[in-house]
């Protein structure tokens, strides 16, 4: 009897001691590895913008980005985040480790970004991606605030042949006309934002007399065709002055000292090298080595930091004839019956131009090069020296709209495509001005002569150069 009772407290101490361990070691596991809610951060909710909507693919994405930083922060949304609260320093800073989340935006909305704030004020900037605007694609629309600069002044650099208020034109609503890209929006040109933005920088136009009128047309926009006595002319630094006997020097050069911006124009009708063929005949050949760049590049492109190449309207017979260039590859005369012909010789000239720009780009990664596409004549029953016209004074172009993806000038296009030079597209625009040319307005010309081929500045060069701004 008493050997049982004291077998009987011996297995009820065992089972309580059995008990009493059991309940230690779940209390210290417990210790040891709190519940999984404790680690969720509080429901602070997500705001959602009403603009941005996430689809299931891209919210998927997102779901994948966040688990595999191990943060459970749920993604209602791409807009913003809202901070994570409390002491759970470590859930804030897997957090803080996603320092890029690619975001879908419509391609008419403005990069933007979207703050993500924890208890100590910190910040993460999400940028959401945006789609590159096609600038050829939209339409012209009327705009009260054109033109950047009066057609009666900005004589320090616009030539009075190019100044319609100078001559006997008397309708001048083609100043007032602002094109507007498809789904995007230009950046708005401003003189001095353009300088801050080239500060310390070089502009260089290279190409023909279009090219020129761009050249101009950029300097009385950043000056407003006011006078600006400050702007230095440093065309020696180049090579460009005004030898004796010459109608005008090979180009332009003048600086703002201000912020140091360099804007230049070289005249390069071809975009090729022309050397004469022998030096000592003042009345030579020309060899026009269409595989060759213009010499002047070679010299000076590690100067430039933008670069707008063009050329096309001096392809022509008559144009050869009378500068006396002759055709050269390979640094002999071109025998090539085929390359011979003129659109063919340009084509492969401005294959030649963009790929050696293309190849100097990796020695030089801070230049911008673009080549611009050809700018479009409208010559109306015969050329210039046979009675061709453009005498449409009335914008005809308000409410077209231009909707193709590939660019007018398909030779051009082709030229640039794989390479590291941009397009500059500036045909199809401007074949809707058929209204912004000189005509006949233009001075010191024989009875008959349009001029259907350059522009009336203030005009159509303008907005060139707003595309351009708004690409570099």
């Amino acid at each position: 009897m008493k050997g049982g009772f004291y077998g009987l407290r011996a297995r009820q101490l065992a089972l309580i001691t059995i008990f009493l361990l059991c309940i230690t070691y779940f209390i210290w596991a417990w210790k040891k590895t709190p519940s999984v809610p404790s680690l969720m951060p509080p429901q602070t909710g997500l705001k959602l913008s009403s603009e941005t909507l996430t689809s299931p693919s891209e919210e998927k994405t997102k779901d994948k980005q966040i688990q595999e930083a191990k943060t459970d922060v749920g993604a209602q949304g791409p807009t913003s985040l809202i901070g994570v609260e409390g002491d759970n320093k470590k859930s804030v800073e897997l957090v803080s480790n996603l320092t890029e989340v690619d975001m879908a935006a419509p391609a008419s909305s403005p990069r933007t970004s979207s703050p993500v704030r924890g208890k100590d004020d910190w910040n993460l900037t999400l940028p959401i991606e945006k789609q590159d605007c096609n600038h050829a694609k939209g339409k012209w629309v009327p705009d009260n605030n054109r033109p950047f600069y009066s057609g009666f002044g900005c004589k320090q650099w616009l030539s009075a042949m190019w100044a319609c208020r100078l001559m006997q034109r008397t309708d001048f609503a083609y100043e007032k006309l602002r094109w507007q890209p498809k789904n995007c929006k230009m950046e708005e040109f401003e003189g001095s934002k353009f300088l801050r933005k080239m500060q310390d920088k070089t502009l260089a136009f290279v190409g023909d007399s279009l090219g020129r009128q761009q050249f101009q047309s950029l300097m009385c926009m950043i000056t407003g065709g006011k006078e600006r006595h400050d702007v230095i002319d440093v065309g020696k630094e180049y090579g460009l002055v005004q030898a004796r006997g010459d109608a005008r020097p090979g180009g332009w050069v003048y600086r703002f000292p201000g912020t140091n911006t360099t804007i230049l124009y070289y005249w390069s009708t071809c975009l090729c090298d022309v050397e004469p063929i022998d030096k000592t005949n003042t009345t030579t050949d020309y060899a026009m080595h269409l595989d060759r760049p213009p010499a002047f590049l070679h010299q000076f492109l590690h100067k430039f930091d933008v670069l707008v190449l063009n050329t096309g309207h001096h392809w022509n017979r008559g144009k050869l004839k009378a500068n006396k260039w002759v055709m050269h590859v390979g640094g002999v005369r071109n025998t090539d019956r085929k390359l011979a012909m003129i659109w063919k010789a340009k084509n492969f000239t401005v294959h030649s131009i963009v790929n050696w720009v293309n190849l100097q780009l990796p020695r030089y990664p801070g230049l911008k090069a673009f080549y611009r596409t050809i700018s479009p004549r409208h010559f109306v029953g015969g050329e210039w020296n046979t009675g061709g016209s453009c005498d449409n004074t009335t914008p005809m172009s308000v409410g077209k709209e231009l909707s193709n993806d590939e660019s007018s000038d398909q030779s051009a296009a082709g030229a640039v495509k794989g390479t590291g030079v941009k397009l500059l597209d500036i045909t199809a625009i401007s074949q809707l001005r058929d209204e912004g040319h000189i005509s006949r307005f233009r001075r010191n010309t024989g009875p008959g002569v349009q001029d259907c081929l350059h522009w009336c500045l203030p005009g159509v060069p303008d907005t060139w150069n707003e595309m351009l701004f708004t690409q570099i």
